[in-house]
C-alpha cells in the first residue's frame, strides 16, 4: 500500500479550522481535531467524546469535549514560541493515514539562532482510552530552554461550558483534570504521565482548570530532549475497562501496538486502484476517516454527522449513518455495523416519545439524535443573519423520512450479513412501530382511491411543508413491504417469540394494515417525458438556475431555504431528493428514466449538503454515465481534503468532516464503478469503470465470508 500522507508545508493562520477537521485521528471513543500541541480554544482544539452529552443553559445540547491532555509549547530564553503568534521559520504538518500517526515540525528564528521542535501523536487504536505523544526539542545554539506540557480543562464549546466542577491533582508522575457535566452530573477525567529522556528541573503548575508540567534545562547545540507522554481519557459513562497504567507503559509499546491494529483494519477495507492515483489516495482518505469513527467493542453507540470532529450538529446522529455510512461497515466489520443499528434499538423509547408529542403512533426517530434517541433539534434552527434572531424551520417535525432510514439499514444489514438474530434482539419492534408511524401520517380524500402524505420535508431541505414528496411515500411504501416480510421471517425464525409480538401488536390486525398500507399508498410515476416530480406542485415553482438563485443572497451565510429563502419558490433544490430515490430503488425503473431525472434535477441541485454528490454520481453509474458519474465522485471522496465546503447555515457554524459523504464514496465506488450486487444470495460484479482506471481491487465481507474483487478493466472477479 502506498504511504498516504496528507501535508501542508507552510503555516497560514486561516487554516487553522479546516486543518482541524482534515489532520483528525481517533479511534471511535474519542477524535482529537488536528489542531498544533500549543493550541487552545481559540483555535477550536478539541478532544471530542463520543456519546457524552451536555446542555449548559438554555443552549443546545452537544456533545463534550474533554480537558486536552495533549497542550504543549517551549519556551527558549525566557521567551514563548507557540503559534499563532509567533510567526515560524518553516512548519509542516503532516498526517499519516496509513497508520494513523499526526505529524508536525516546526522551526522559528531567534535573535541567538533556529529552534526546532518536533511532534508525533496518535489516539489509540489499540487501546481505546489512550492518547500517546512524542515531542522533540533542539536548538543550533545554547540555551535555556523549559518545555512545559499538561492538560487543558478550559476547553472549546460552542454552546458550553460544559463543566460545572473541575477538579486538578497529582499523585506521583501522574496529572489528573476532572471535569464534570452540569446536566447529567457526567465525569470526564484526563489523566496524563510524561517521561523525558534528558536530565531536567521538574516541577508541577495546578490552577483552576490546568495542571501543567516543567521541564527546565540547558540545551546543547545540536543536541535532541524528547519528552513523551502517555495520556488517558475516561468518563464516568465507558462500559469497558481501561487497558494498563499509564505510568507503566512506554510510547515505543504502544505505537507499535497502534500501527499493528490499523494494519488488520487495511487488510480488510484498503482500496486500490490502478490508473488514478488521485482517486485512490481520496477513497482511502475518505476510509480513513470512517474508521476513526468507528464504534469498535463499543455498546449502543452511533455515530454523528460530523464524526469525532468536534459539537457541530451538537454531536447528533442523523440519517446519514443508515444511508451513507453503514454499507462500508456491514462490508468491513460487520459487527460496527450491528453496534450502529443496537443504538437505533435501544433508543426506540425517545422514538416513540416523538411520535407521542406529535400524536402519531409507533416510533418517530428523531432528526437529531443524542443519548436516549431523544430530539435534539430545536424549533428554531437557523439564525437570520440580518436580524442575528432564531428561524423557525421544519426538520425537527417534518423530516419524516428519517425513520425509513432506520429500516433501511436494519435491511441492508440482515442482506449483506445474512444474520436474522437482529429481529430478535428488537429490530422487529423498530420495524414495526416505524410502520404503523407512518400509518399515522397517511390521508385519504374521500374521492380518491390512494393514501397521501402531507406537509412534509424530504431529503431537500430547502423546500418545507410539501404534500407527496416522491421520496418519503416511496420510503414509507418500504417500510410497509419490510414490515411484512419480516413478520414473515420471524414467525419462521423465532416461534417461541411470536405469541409476544402478537399480544404486543396483535399480528393478524397489524398485517392487514400492513398490506392496506403498501398497497394503497399513492406512488408517483414518471410523466410524458420521464420525469418524476419531486412533490406536488414542484413544476409550477420559478424554474431559474442555481447561480440565479445564488445572485439573490444579500449575504453569503445566508439561509437558502424555509419560508423566505432565495431558493423556497424555485425549482432549485439543496440535495438529491428524487435522485436518492432512484438510486435506493433502481430496480423499479429504467435506465432511460434514471437518466432523463438525472439530467433535470442534477443542474437544479446546489449540493448544498455533503450527502448530495454520491447519490447523483451513484445515479449516474446506474445509467452507464460513469465518466459523468467521476466529478461526483471525487466531490465526495475529496469533501475533507478540498477547502471551500459549506461552513455556515445562517449564522450557525457546521464545518467539520463529512463521514456521509466519505461513505458515499465508499458506496461509488464499490456499487457503482466495480458494480458489487447482490442476487439470490450471491455477490455479482458488473464494473464500469471511469476511463483512467486499469483495474481496482479490494476485499468484501459478505453474509460471513471474506471476498476479493478484482476488477481489469471490463471484467471482475469475486473469489474466496
Amino acid at each position: 500500500m502506498l504511504d498516504f500522507i496528507v501535508s501542508e508545508n507552510e503555516f497560514n493562520k486561516d487554516n487553522i479550522p479546516w486543518n482541524g477537521n482534515r489532520f483528525l485521528i481517533g479511534n471511535g471513543y474519542f477524535g482529537i481535531r488536528g489542531t498544533l500541541e500549543e493550541y487552545s480554544k481559540e483555535h477550536m482544539c478539541a478532544v471530542n467524546m463520543a456519546g457524552i452529552y451536555d446542555r449548559a443553559g438554555d443552549a443546545w445540547r452537544e456533545s463534550v469535549n474533554a480537558p486536552n491532555p495533549l497542550h504543549t509549547y517551549i519556551i527558549v530564553n525566557g521567551t514563548k514560541y507557540a503559534l499563532p503568534e509567533t510567526e515560524p521559520k518553516s512548519h509542516t504538518q503532516t498526517l499519516d493515514f496509513k497508520n494513523g500517526l499526526h505529524l508536525r515540525k516546526t522551526q522559528w528564528q531567534t535573535e541567538n539562532g533556529t529552534i526546532t521542535i518536533e511532534c508525533e501523536r496518535f489516539a489509540s487504536m489499540s487501546r481505546r482510552h489512550l492518547i500517546a505523544m512524542r515531542y522533540t526539542f533542539f536548538a543550533d545554539f545554547e540555551c535555556e530552554a523549559e518545555i512545559v506540557t499538561g492538560i487543558d480543562g478550559d476547553v472549546w464549546d460552542i454552546n458550553g461550558p460544559h463543566f460545572v466542577k473541575i477538579q486538578t491533582g497529582t499523585q506521583g508522575s501522574v496529572n489528573s483534570v476532572i471535569g464534570t457535566t452540569g446536566e447529567k452530573n457526567i465525569s470526564v477525567t484526563a489523566k496524563d504521565c510524561t517521561s523525558a529522556d534528558f536530565k531536567a528541573e521538574q516541577t508541577t503548575d495546578e490552577g483552576e482548570k490546568t495542571v501543567y508540567r516543567h521541564f527546565s534545562f540547558k540545551a546543547e547545540p545540536g543536541k535532541e530532549y524528547t519528552i513523551e507522554k502517555i495520556a488517558q481519557i475516561t468518563t464516568s459513562e465507558d462500559d469497558f475497562d481501561v487497558a494498563g497504567e499509564i505510568d507503566k507503559l512506554t510510547y515505543s509499546m504502544l505505537r507499535a501496538e497502534h500501527i499493528t491494529a490499523w494494519e488488520r483494519i487495511w487488510d480488510i477495507s484498503k482500496i486500490t486502484i490502478e490508473g488514478d492515483d488521485e482517486a485512490m489516495y481520496a477513497l482511502n482518505y475518505s476510509i480513513y476517516h470512517l474508521n476513526c469513527i468507528a464504534p469498535r467493542e463499543m455498546k449502543g453507540k452511533s455515530i454523528a454527522a460530523r464524526g469525532l470532529s468536534g459539537q457541530v450538529y451538537k454531536g447528533a446522529v442523523f440519517w446519514d449513518t443508515e444511508m451513507f455510512m453503514i454499507d462500508y461497515y456491514i462490508h468491513t466489520e460487520p459487527e460496527i455495523a450491528k453496534t450502529l443499528l443496537q443504538y437505533r434499538i435501544d433508543t426506540i423509547n425517545g422514538a416513540r416519545a416523538k411520535a407521542a408529542e406529535y400524536g402519531l403512533n409507533g416510533a418517530y426517530y428523531a432528526w437529531e439524535s443524542q443519548e436516549g434517541g431523544y430530539e435534539g433539534c430545536s424549533d428554531y434552527n437557523v439564525t437570520d443573519v440580518f436580524t442575528n434572531r432564531p428561524m423557525r424551520t421544519h426538520f425537527r417535525d417534518k423530516q419524516y423520512h428519517v425513520s425509513a432510514a432506520v429500516v433501511y439499514g436494519i435491511m441492508k444489514y440482515i442482506r449483506g450479513t445474512g444474520d436474522y438474530s437482529i429481529l430478535g434482539e428488537g429490530a422487529m419492534e423498530v420495524i414495526v412501530e416505524c410502520a404503523q408511524m407512518y400509518r399515522s401520517l397517511l390521508l385519504k380524500y374521500a374521492d380518491k382511491p390512494y393514501y397521501e402524505i402531507h406537509d412534509v420535508v424530504g431529503p431537500d431541505e430547502y423546500h418545507e411543508r410539501v404534500n407527496n414528496n416522491a421520496y418519503t411515500n416511496r420510503m414509507a411504501k418500504f417500510v410497509f413491504d419490510t414490515a411484512l416480510e419480516m413478520l414473515d421471517e420471524f414467525e419462521a425464525k423465532y416461534p417461541e417469540k411470536i405469541k409476544a409480538l402478537d399480544d404486543k401488536y396483535g399480528l393478524e390486525a397489524t398485517k392487514a394494515m400492513l398490506k392496506d398500507s403498501a398497497e394503497g399508498i399513492f406512488i408517483r410515476e414518471p410523466d410524458n417525458n420521464g420525469i418524476i416530480e419531486q412533490f406536488e406542485g414542484y413544476f409550477k415553482l420559478e424554474d431559474v438556475s442555481v447561480d440565479t438563485v445564488r445572485s439573490r443572497l444579500l449575504d453569503p451565510k445566508e439561509y437558502w431555504g424555509g419560508a423566505y429563502g432565495v431558493a423556497a419558490n424555485t425549482q432549485v433544490i439543496k440535495q438529491a431528493d428524487v435522485a436518492a430515490m432512484l438510486s435506493m430503488f433502481k430496480d423499479d425503473y429504467s435506465a432511460d428514466i434514471m437518466k432523463k431525472n438525472f439530467d433535470y434535477y442534477e443542474p437544479r441541485t446546489e449540493h448544498g449538503s455533503s450527502l448530495s454528490a454520491c447519490m447523483y454520481s451513484l445515479l449516474a453509474c446506474f445509467t452507464g454515465n460513469t465518466e459523468t458519474a467521476y466529478p461526483l465522485f471525487m466531490k465526495s471522496a475529496k469533501a475533507d481534503l478540498v477547502k471551500g465546503g459549506k461552513e455556515w447555515a445562517g449564522l450557525v457554524y457546521i464545518g467539520g468532516t463529512h463521514p456521509a459523504s466519505e461513505g458515499g464514496a465508499w458506496i461509488v465506488a464499490v456499487n457503482g464503478f466495480a458494480g458489487i450486487s447482490e442476487q439470490d444470495g450471491k455477490l455479482v460484479c458488473r464494473p464500469s469503470l471511469p476511463q483512467n482506471w486499469k483495474s481496482m481491487s479490494f476485499k468484501l465481507v459478505y453474509r460471513g465470508t471474506v471476498y476479493k474483487v478484482n476488477i481489469n478493466g471490463t471484467k471482475g472477479e469475486i473469489s474466496y
